[in-house]
């Protein structure tokens, strides 16, 4: 988990999103131990609060680019991967703005927070 983790970080992903997409899916985990972790790293990122506070609104905020709004749509499909999968038409819309190495990036970034998610609630972790 450390060394994929190691490996999220030097990705061509933008470091701001990345937290984004990590608060996201912490919220859609229920995962407050991930969700505080990431909303303290994304405001060292400089990342703004109105960006932070709305992610969980992103389709309806004009301050997302469409790049970043396509990359939550996936975060949440393939968090939810059971009941949302990832439809061709996303993969498409994706591919739009992320070639194929990004796009893979893309979802090992999602798929380690969704680790990180399960590890941390089925170890009991609270936010402090």
């Amino acid at each position: 988990m450390m060394e994929m983790e190691k490996y999220t970080i030097t990705t061509e992903i933008d470091r701001k999103l990345g937290e984004l997409i990590k608060i996201r899916v912490s919220q859609i985990n229920g995962c407050a131990f991930c969700l505080n972790m990431h909303v303290v790293d994304a405001r060292k990122l400089g990342e703004t609060e109105q960006r932070i506070n709305c992610v969980s609104a992103w389709e309806d905020c004009e301050f997302y680019t469409e790049a970043e709004k396509v990359a939550l749509e996936l975060a949440e499909h393939v968090t939810s991967i059971s009941t949302k999968r990832v439809p061709e038409e996303l993969y498409q819309r994706v591919r739009n703005f992320y070639d194929e190495r990004e796009y893979v990036d893309l979802v090992l970034i999602i798929n380690q927070i969704n680790s990180w998610n399960r590890i941390s609630i089925s170890m009991g972790n609270t936010a402090k």
